[in-house]
C-alpha cells in the first residue's frame, strides 16, 4: 500500500520531511512493506502459511523501491517456517526491515499455526505470531525550511518536534492469520496490528504518540496444467487499511519446475494504477531457486524514476523432519 502522494509536491519538500509531517501527525496508519513477489513467499504476511511448503522453507528478500530517487524506500525480508507433525501445525519465524527517508521500521516476530483438514482435499490453517516491533527517526537527515545545515555537519533544525540524532521506540507486535489450501487452490486472510499498540517517540521538548493501525491482507493463488510440462499459477492480493487500498493481480507460467516467467499489474482504478512487474525465475539446484523482479513504474513518480527491483532466494530442504506426517492433502499448489 505504498502509493506515489508520499513524494507529491515533491520540488517544494524534502522527502523525509514530507513524509514524517504526514505520518506522525495523523495517528501514523503504519503501512505495510511493498513486495511485488507476494505469492512466492507468503509467509511473510500471513502466520497461518508456516510449513505449507512442505519442508523447511528459509526465504530471502531485498527490494529497492523507486530507484535512483534519494532516501527511496528499501526493504528486506528473512523469514523461515517448517511443519512440525506433532503440533499439527507449522512454527515459523519472521525478520524484516523497512527503511523511508529518514524512518525505519524493523520487526522480529514467531509464529505458530494448527492444521485441522476440513475435507478429503482441503486443509484450514489459523495462525498466530507474535514479537516486537522497532521504529527510529534518524534527525540527521531531515530538514526543515528553517533550519541551518553547513559543512562540517551541523543540523539545528529550529522545530522542536524534529530530533537532531536518533529517536527510537518499540511496541508490541501481534498478527493473526487464516489460510485454506487444497490441491488446485490457496485462500488466505490475515491481519497485522492486531491490537493497534500505541507507543512514544521522543523528540526534544516533546512526545510523538504512535499508533499502528492494522493492516488487512486478502490472497488468492490458483495453480493449472497445460500440457506436461507447463503450469500456469494466477493470482491475487488486496492490501488494506481501510483508509487505502492496493489490488495486485499476477499469473507465473511454470517451465518444468524449473524456469518461471510471469508479470503483475499493480491498481485498480486511475487513481491507483502504480506499476507493471515483470518477473524471472531459475532453480539453480534442488533446494534453491532465484527470483527477480522489476516494476516498470506507471504512476507520475516514472519522471524521477527508472522503477523498483526485487530480489528473493529460496531454500527449501526438501525432506521430512521429525516423525509421522502430515495429512496428504498438504499438498500445496506452490511455485518454488
Amino acid at each position: 500500500m505504498r502509493h506515489s502522494y508520499y513524494i507529491t509536491n515533491m520540488k517544494r519538500f524534502y522527502f523525509p520531511i514530507l513524509f514524517f509531517l504526514i505520518t506522525a501527525f495523523s495517528g501514523f496508519a503504519q503501512q505495510a512493506p511493498q513486495y511485488s513477489m507476494y505469492m512466492l513467499n507468503q509467509y511473510s504476511f500471513n502466520p497461518a502459511y508456516a510449513g505449507f511448503d512442505n519442508s523447511l522453507s528459509i526465504t530471502g528478500v531485498f527490494r529497492k523501491q523507486w530507484a535512483d530517487l534519494d532516501l527511496s524506500p528499501s526493504t528486506q525480508n528473512i523469514n523461515a517456517h517448517l511443519p512440525v507433525y506433532y503440533l499439527s501445525g507449522g512454527l515459523g519465524i519472521n525478520l524484516e526491515n523497512d527503511a523511508i527517508g529518514a524512518e525505519r521500521n524493523a520487526s522480529v516476530s514467531i509464529s505458530y499455526n494448527y492444521m485441522l483438514p476440513v475435507s478429503k482435499t482441503g486443509t484450514l490453517s489459523f495462525g498466530i505470531a507474535a514479537g516486537i516491533s522497532q521504529k527510529s527517526l534518524d534527525g540527521t537527515k531531515l530538514r526543515a525550511p528553517d533550519g541551518v545545515y553547513t559543512e562540517p555537519p551541523t543540523i539545528v533544525h529550529n522545530d522542536d518536534l524534529l530530533p537532531i540524532g536518533n529517536a527510537s521506540a518499540v511496541s508490541p507486535l501481534v498478527n493473526i492469520g487464516l489460510y485454506y489450501h487444497s490441491e488446485k487452490i490457496g485462500i488466505g486472510l490475515s491481519s497485522s496490528n492486531v491490537i493497534e499498540p500505541t507507543t512514544s517517540l521522543e523528540v526534544p521538548n516533546d512526545i510523538v504518540e504512535i499508533t499502528y493501525v492494522r493492516n488487512y491482507f486478502a490472497s488468492f493463488t490458483s495453480n493449472f496444467e497445460i500440457g506436461r510440462n507447463f503450469t500456469l499459477q494466477p493470482s491475487l492480493l488486496l492490501k488494506s487499511d481501510l483508509v487505502e487500498t492496493q489490488i495486485e493481480i499476477s499469473a507465473i507460467a511454470n517451465f518444468d519446475d524449473n524456469i518461471f516467467g510471469g508479470a503483475s499489474f499493480r491498481g485498480y482504478n486511475s487513481n491507483s494504477t502504480d506499476a507493471i512487474v515483470l518477473l524471472a525465475g531459475y532453480r539453480l539446484n534442488d533446494n534453491l531457486t532465484l527470483f527477480y523482479a522489476y516494476d516498470l513504474t506507471l504512476s507520475g513518480l516514472n519522471q524521477v524514476s527508472n522503477g523498483s527491483h526485487e530480489i528473493m532466494l529460496n531454500y527449501n530442504l526438501n525432506k521430512d523432519i521429525g516423525k509421522g506426517k502430515l495429512p496428504k492433502i498438504i499438498y500445496n499448489p506452490r511455485f518454488l
